[in-house]
Order: C-alpha cells, then sequence, then structure tokens
C-alpha cells in the first residue's frame, strides 16, 4: 500500500482538497503536514488548525500532522522544504502529491533541476542587476538558459517546483505525484475547483466545502487580521532597531523601509503600501509583520524542530501512528501531552497565546495548547 504525503494548509478546507485527497486513497492512505494557526501568506489561518485537521479527516485523510510554524512562516522555498524534511525524518510516505497547472511532473522536475544547476546563480545575480523582481529575474533566467520559463508563472506550479527542489536535494526516494489543478486559482465560480483565497473573501460557502468539513467550521471560531490589528500595531510601535534588524526576509535594507513605515502608519495596510515595491512580494512583507508580531527572528527560522504534532487522526492513521512509535526519527507529540522544553517549544507556546488575540469574538478564547484533545475518527473516508 503507498502512503502519500501532502503539504497543505486547508484554509480552509474544499472540494479541490476532497478531490486531492480522493486521488491519494486510489494508492493508499493519506498522510497530512498542515500548517498550524500562521499561514505561508503571512495571516493567521481563519479556522484554528485542530477544526481545520478534523474536517480533513472527515473528509478522507488519514493523519494530520501539524507543519512546524518556523516551516509554515518561510518563503515557498522553504515551506516546501520544511515539509519535506519533515517527511523524510518521519519515513512514512513513498509519495508525495501536490497540485499543478499543468498536470506535468516530468516538467516541474526539468525546471527543478535548472534552479539547482550552478549555472543559475550567477544568471539570477545578472537579471537581478537590472532591477527586476526576484520572480521576473528568476523567469528571465531560466528562459536564458533553455527552460520552461512559463511555469514559473502560476502559484501551484511554483509551489510543485520547490517540492521537487527538496526531493532532488536530498536524493530523496519520496516520488513527486503532480494532479492537474483545474480552474481559475483565484477565481471561484466553479463549484468543485474553488480557490481558498476566494473562500476567504466571500459568506458563502455552501456547495464550495463539502457538507462533513462545512459542519466542523460551523462550530469554530473565525480569526481574521482585522480583529488582531491593535495588537500588532502594538508590538509593531514597541520594538526597538535591533528587533526590526533581527527579522527575517529584511535583506538589502528592507527592514529599514519597514521600521520607518511602522513609525509613521495608523494600520497595518498603511505600513504595507508605504513599504511594498515591485522588487518585493507583498507576501513576503506580510510575513516579515506577522513574525514581527510573534518574535520570530531570522535566527529562530533556522533553529530545529524537536518534535512533530500529531493534530487529527482516521481508523488507518492509527495503524501509521503506531508504526511511527517504533520507527520515527522525529519525536511525535499528541494533544495534550507535555511538550519537552525548548527554544522551540517557548517559540510555539508564545504563537498559540497570540494568535487568540485575532479572534473575532469579543472574548478570545483560551491559548489551545492548554485545552486540545486529539480528534480520533474510525470512520474510513474516501
Amino acid at each position: 500500500m503507498i502512503h502519500s504525503g501532502i503539504i497543505c494548509e486547508y484554509n480552509p478546507f474544499h472540494n479541490g482538497h476532497k478531490k486531492q485527497i480522493d486521488f491519494v486513497k486510489e494508492r493508499g492512505r493519506a498522510v497530512c503536514l498542515m500548517s498550524g494557526n500562521f499561514v505561508q501568506r503571512g495571516e493567521p489561518a481563519m479556522i484554528d488548525k485542530y477544526h481545520r485537521a478534523k474536517a480533513a479527516v472527515l473528509c478522507g485523510a488519514d493523519l494530520v500532522f501539524e507543519l512546524p510554524l518556523i516551516y509554515a512562516l518561510s518563503s515557498a522555498e522553504g515551506f516546501a522544504d520544511g515539509g519535506v524534511e519533515i517527511f523524510s525524518r518521519l519515513g512514512c510516505v513513498d509519495a508525495l502529491c501536490f497540485g499543478s497547472e499543468g498536470g506535468d511532473g516530468e516538467a516541474l522536475l526539468d525546471c527543478a533541476r535548472l534552479l539547482l544547476s550552478p549555472e543559475f546563480p550567477p544568471e539570477l545575480k545578472r537579471q537581478l542587476g537590472k532591477g527586476l523582481s526576484f520572480p521576473k529575474a528568476r523567469e528571465l533566467a531560466i528562459e536564458n538558459m533553455g527552460g520552461n520559463s512559463q511555469l514559473l508563472q502560476k502559484p501551484n506550479n511554483i509551489l510543485g517546483i520547490e517540492y521537487c527542489k527538496a526531493l532532488l536535494k536530498r536524493s530523496s526516494p519520496i516520488q513527486p505525484v503532480t494532479l492537474l489543478r483545474d480552474g481559475d486559482y483565484h477565481g471561484g465560480q466553479d463549484p468543485q475547483n474553488p480557490s481558498a483565497s476566494f473562500l476567504r473573501q466571500t459568506g458563502s460557502w455552501e456547495g464550495y466545502i463539502p457538507s462533513e468539513a462545512l459542519e466542523v467550521f460551523a462550530q469554530a471560531t473565525t480569526y481574521t487580521v482585522e480583529a488582531g490589528e491593535r495588537a500588532m500595531l502594538a508590538r509593531l510601535r514597541a520594538m526597538e532597531e535591533e528587533d526590526f534588524a533581527a527579522l527575517p526576509y529584511g535583506s538589502e535594507g528592507l527592514w529599514k523601509k519597514l521600521m520607518a513605515s511602522v513609525r509613521t502608519s495608523a494600520t497595518t495596510a498603511e505600513i504595507l503600501e508605504k513599504t511594498k515595491s515591485k522588487r518585493y512580494p507583498l507576501t513576503r512583507l506580510k510575513r516579515m509583520l506577522l513574525c514581527a508580531y510573534l518574535g520570530i527572528t531570522e535566527q529562530d527560522l533556522s533553529m530545529d524542530v524537536p518534535y512533530l504534532r500529531v493534530l487529527a487522526t482516521g481508523s488507518e492513521g492509527q495503524k501509521i501512528l503506531a508504526q511511527l512509535r517504533k520507527t520515527s526519527a522525529i519525536p511525535i507529540l499528541h494533544p495534550g501531552d507535555k511538550t519537552p522544553d525548548s527554544p522551540y517549544a517557548r517559540l510555539e507556546r508564545r504563537a498559540e497565546d497570540l494568535y487568540q488575540l485575532f479572534s473575532t469574538h469579543k472574548t478570545p478564547p483560551p491559548s489551545q495548547h492548554r485545552k486540545a484533545r486529539l480528534f480520533r475518527s474510525n470512520v474510513t473516508m474516501g
């Protein structure tokens, strides 16, 4: 039986995610590694990690682990590399399944090989020297090297290429498997192929989200940047110059520009507007702001991850966990387990506490790590 890994966010879980899990379940078991309460675009997840993991299991996933925070808040490269590292340490998956706009796994692998070649860095540097943004410079560099630069113009392709890079760098036995991602990534008119970004913006999820997930989400608190904006601004205004200098993604003096914007702006939107430029994508700036709020430094992003958390499991997932207790190269914690003290554990607890300040409820709920219980389903879905 093939165990397939899925690196995901499920923010929120929708029909397209169910289709991917169904595809994986035709081959074997589905093991998910999901971002926790903060996601890669530099925002709080709109539904907390426990409800999102429960929805995934009810819709067919066998086992859901939490993608460590320092990987969840990384660039696409760091997000993909961190996920592949965790699956490699677990040693429980044979394939890594991800969506792509082209659906051609070999083409993505070819592009990944070019990006890892010794010819790429000097060519990229030459293009950046023209004042181009990083994404555009990367496209032109690959084009000049004879590659298919159009692959780097679509978000799912880009992330898929990063997965392939991570697997190639490790000479991993895990096989990349791509599933054609139908529909418009930013659209949402097709209920079978909605986008998470569309669903975050619309108030009606009926028809776009499986009924099992919809029922779970109806019972959950929602979280938004707007609800926690004053808490973010208070933290940002209290930061000293050395705090800004220590932030991730602040190279080339970007941290100085951010610091100046923070000290002269009344909203996070105004901060981003004053700091952005064609050279730096907005998501990079949003991750900087969120890292500042959470107290995450550049050095923190390279710290060791000492354990992995289970968020939810089905009956087949419980069998996988039983085997992993004997073979996994990384300790596995269940909700409620005592967390070994470490710099990462302290960072994780702080992030859990601060996430609650993004709650849309007037009285934020208590921190999850003090009340969480593992969701187990004995129903095999999919």
